[in-house]
């Protein structure tokens, strides 16, 4: 059964995209029900491609697999945005899947309301119940819970103190003005001021998604989606304030054609020294070490800044968590291997050896790195929560915000057409 919400047309778009054809499309899950051999095969799709995560991942699989003879974990791993177009592909070809992470928000209810995805209220009930709230809200759906959160974390800005010391700022900024006036003292002491996956649209949405929560105030973005309306003031001046940044040429050079977590990519740019800031969210540190060297103590976080007259908070925060979902009908195997990776244990492993944060209450003290000590700070102190646009809508339309805030960023699109194409999205999904 496939998804009535997905175009074939879209459906073949998002399958060349992710370099699939039909048949392409093998059967998730494999012997999931278990082969000749007794043994159950667990099919394990994520998107933990960088080291440490990688390897800790997969040694936890081999953990499990130890503690479960008769269970093999089949793990496939994909770049973030290689994932979303292949999950996609996948939704619409009605086989998800045994395992499979998520974000939550509206790609996963498009899921659910296309019967892929088990309901996993009372098969988690013995071990779910024990998960911090905030983390478990995005697979809440019709208080039903879908998937079962390894982490939850926030977007802000990562930023280098020595190269912020070099140029005479004394401290992050708390205003958009303030932000806009570090980024030209930066450039005058020759520093890149920001580093940006141009490549990957979904890093320049975080700037236009935290500008429309603080000029339109974040209630107006769950507004707008459920009217099928984004021209209103507060998302063109989101543009506009957007189009003032990129006016500034804060970025690397090449970064319309740079990945996020490759070598010469984002996070290596920033993690090298070669750039002072990324907006980002809490995995950005494990990152910026994995692709680059690291910044040690010179690394230091804060807040998306308040922009002045708007209608939004420095309080509210954009971001999300990780979680794992599984398809309808996986079997006690797939259960068993979200109840062990949601353990004390393995949580305190992850934030430990991984830099998550906490899913876990009793987990909290095994958190000793003060930026993200800082980055749980200001989600214990936030006044809102929005979950990532291209998450919290419909693909369709997260994918226009992604693709028209990236034509904006490139300079052919201007702050109106980026309201009125996602405009035209929301409408087309109705």
């Amino acid at each position: 059964m496939g998804d009535p919400a997905l175009s074939r047309r879209g459906f073949l778009a998002a399958s060349a995209a992710a370099g699939l054809g039909i048949t392409a499309l093998s059967g998730c899950g494999g012997d999931s029900d278990g082969g000749s051999s007794g043994t159950t095969t667990i099919e394990w799709w994520n998107i933990s491609t960088t080291e440490p995560t990688k390897t800790v991942w997969a040694a936890l699989a081999k953990k499990f697999e130890a503690q479960n003879p008769k269970v093999k974990i089949k793990i496939v791993q994909l770049e973030n945005d290689a994932y979303k177009a292949k999950m996609t592909a996948l939704t619409s070809s009605g086989k998800l899947p045994d395992i499979f992470h998520t974000w939550g928000g509206g790609v996963l209810k498009q899921q659910v309301d296309a019967g892929l995805v088990e309901d996993l209220t009372d098969r988690t009930k013995d071990f779910s119940e024990g998960l911090l709230p905030v983390a478990k809200e995005p697979y809440l759906l019709d208080d039903k819970l879908y998937g079962i959160p390894f982490d939850i974390g926030m977007v802000g800005f990562w930023y280098n103190k020595a190269l912020f010391k070099k140029a005479g700022i004394g401290g992050p900024p708390t205003t958009w003005n303030g932000f806009l006036d570090a980024v030209r003292k930066l450039k005058s002491a020759g520093v890149t001021p920001l580093a940006l996956a141009g490549k990957e649209t979904w890093t320049g949405m975080y700037y236009w998604a935290y500008l429309a929560m603080r000029t339109a105030g974040i209630d107006a973005l769950t507004k707008a989606n459920e009217e099928k309306d984004f021209t209103g003031p507060g998302f063109v001046e989101a543009g506009e304030h957007l189009k003032e940044l990129v006016a500034l040429q804060p970025f690397q050079k090449g970064f319309l054609g740079a990945s996020y977590s490759t070598p010469t990519g984002q996070a290596a740019t920033v993690g090298n020294g070669r750039a002072a800031m990324e907006l980002m969210g809490q995995w950005a540190p494990v990152v910026q070490s994995d692709a680059g060297k690291g910044l040690g103590d010179d690394l230091g976080f804060f807040p998306f800044p308040a922009v002045e007259g708007g209608k939004g908070s420095i309080t509210e925060v954009f971001g999300g968590g990780g979680g794992h979902a599984l398809r309808r009908g996986a079997p006690q195997a797939a259960v068993d291997f979200l109840k062990f990776f949601a353990s004390e244990t393995t949580d305190r492993e992850l934030v430990k050896k991984t830099g998550v944060l906490p899913v876990v209450p009793a987990a909290e003290d095994a958190l000793t790195d003060r930026n993200l000590q800082a980055v749980q700070k200001q989600l214990k102190g936030a006044t809102g929560f929005q979950l990532y646009l291209d998450q919290a809508y419909a693909p369709a339309v997260g994918q226009e915000v992604n693709d028209s805030v990236g034509a904006l960023i490139a300079g052919s699109k201007s702050p109106e057409q980026v309201a009125q194409s996602i405009t035209k999205a929301a409408k087309e999904e109705q």
